[in-house]
């Protein structure tokens, strides 16, 4: 069971008959998913190109073949995440909504905001543009974050909020003493979290 405290790593096999075959968009599947793993564990810098091919059970040539290198795969799962983002930002739904999407994505699959972190910390492969705040400032406009409010500044302290389960797992054991991937954490943490962006509106 993957939790907020870490990502089990998946045991390492062989590959089956089926699967070394080798389909393409299979073999490129396996090793986005095992990058994932060992760059949110490990960081860019400390993941092994041996590593990821091994958690994925296929051989490490095949990076440099379907994405050109160790960087290149890097580089991959940022425009996977821009894919995936895309499913579910949508500047329609209410601020509220949209923050609390983020909230779920984060807390069904921590390892992104884990990457993010390794990358805030270490500036590893990282030429991200300035974060677009048109829509935030159309919210603004609209009346859903009040007029002294700072877009800037609400979206970085909306960041916070979404990532602190992730990044602070001990703290939520002080604070709450209850362990962070728990239920009872998830929806206490939501409830709050749509409390705290309604009171943010004009």
């Amino acid at each position: 069971m993957t939790t907020m405290q870490g990502t089990p790593k998946r045991p390492r096999r062989a590959p089956t008959p089926e699967e070394r075959k080798q389909c393409p968009e299979r073999s490129r599947r396996l090793l986005l998913e095992a990058a994932m793993d060992e760059f949110s564990e490990k960081g860019f810098a400390g993941a092994r190109v041996q590593d990821i091919a091994d958690r994925a059970g296929l051989n490490k040539q095949l990076i440099t073949y379907y994405f050109g290198g160790k960087e290149g795969l890097y580089r991959e799962l940022g425009r996977e995440w821009l894919r995936h983002e895309a499913t579910f930002n949508d500047p329609a739904v209410p601020f509220e909504e949209l923050v609390v999407r983020y909230l779920r994505e984060a807390f069904d699959d921590p390892r992104g905001i884990r990457l993010a972190i390794w990358q805030a910390l270490t500036g590893e492969v990282g030429d991200e543009p300035r974060e677009d705040l048109s829509d935030m400032r159309r919210r603004q406009a609209a009346g859903e974050l009040a007029d002294d409010l700072d877009p800037a500044a609400v979206l970085l302290m909306c960041y916070a909020m979404v990532s602190a389960p992730a990044t602070m797992p001990h703290a939520v054991r002080q604070i709450f003493g209850i362990e962070p991937d728990s239920p009872e954490f998830r929806e206490r943490w939501e409830d709050q979290l749509r409390r705290v962006v309604r009171h943010l509106a004009a």
